[in-house]
Parts: structure tokens; C-alpha cells; sequence
């Protein structure tokens, strides 16, 4: 049994859900984001609520079931509330601006790296040294996130590069003569 799937997903007051067929689509101030549950699971709106259940007992249809509720959770969260991702850039010249719908970034490279802004992401640099990626859509954000992190990940031995601002980086001692 999912313990994560037996939860009804509640419908705020800001927001409204319409189930049709396996389609959940959630609208709130901040937009509007659909979900197309898999076949194996079912899904009803009752009490203001969503509700997700197995359509029978087999391993595919549990395991499709607490991550099926998980993503109707994030189309509410994130109409609601929104999601955002914050990263940290380490290094002695290292830096980042926004400049219209593209992220300039400084990595220690002999060129600035430009990542175009995807549609339907924020990002702001409240300092050189900090990028905030925001938007409705988690998986979204957290791509767009992992993206500008891939282009200079984080390395052990000073932990120059780009990290996210709660991950730890395991230091190695270097070289001893």
C-alpha cells in the first residue's frame, strides 16, 4: 500500500481542479497546469479534493500510484505557490547576469557561456554571485536548474563551479609533498 497515495491531494481556495477521463488540470493565480494519469490508476475529484487510487492490486498500478498523487500535488503547490530553485556560483571571477531572455554566465572559460531562458521560467541574479530559478512546473525548474549547473560542476578539491545553495560538497585534501 502507498502510504504517499492513500492521501487526498486538498484543493485550496485560491485554486480549481477538473478531473476529465485521466486529465487533471489545476488552475490558480499563478496559472494553469494539466497531468495525464496513467491507465493503471484512477482518479476523482470528491470534497474538494483529489483523490488517486489503483484500478487493481498489480506492481505496475501501485507503483504508478503514490507518484501519480505526487505529481497532482506539485500542479497544485505550483499554481499556488510556485516553485523555485536557488544556486550558488564559487570562484574567483565567476559570475552571472540576466540580460533580457538570456542568462550570461562567467566560468572561468576563454568565452561567457549564454543559456537562453526557457518560456514559462524567471530567472533573477539578486547577486553576481547568485541565480533564482522560478516557475510554476516543478520538473521544469529543476531541469532548468540542472542545466546551468551542468555547465561547471562543482569541483572537490576548492568547490569552484556551480552548486545549488543546500547541496554540500564533499572537499578532498589535496596533494601533499
Amino acid at each position: 500500500m502507498s502510504r504517499v497515495g492513500k492521501r487526498p491531494v486538498p484543493v485550496p481556495s485560491g485554486a480549481t481542479a477538473t478531473v476529465d477521463g485521466q486529465t487533471v488540470k489545476v488552475k490558480g493565480a499563478k496559472g494553469e497546469l494539466s497531468f495525464v494519469v496513467p491507465e493503471e490508476v484512477s482518479v476523482a475529484l470528491e470534497d474538494g479534493a483529489v483523490v488517486v487510487n489503483p484500478r487493481d492490486d498489480s506492481k505496475v498500478a501501485r507503483a504508478k500510484w503514490g507518484m501519480s498523487r505526487s505529481q497532482v500535488e506539485n500542479l497544485v503547490e505550483g499554481v499556488t505557490k510556485g516553485f523555485e530553485r536557488r544556486l550558488e556560483i564559487n570562484g574567483v571571477g565567476y559570475r552571472a547576469a540576466v540580460a533580457g531572455k538570456v542568462l550570461k554566465l562567467s566560468l572561468g572559460f576563454s568565452h561567457d557561456v549564454d543559456y537562453e531562458i526557457p518560456a514559462g521560467i524567471t530567472i533573477t541574479t539578486p547577486k553576481p554571485t547568485e541565480v533564482v530559478v522560478a516557475g510554476i512546473d516543478r520538473q521544469r525548474v529543476g531541469q532548468t536548474a540542472a542545466e546551468i549547473r551542468e555547465f561547471r560542476s562543482p569541483e572537490p578539491y576548492k568547490g569552484k563551479g556551480v552548486k545549488y545553495s543546500d547541496e554540500f560538497i564533499f572537499r578532498k585534501e589535496g596533494k601533499k609533498k
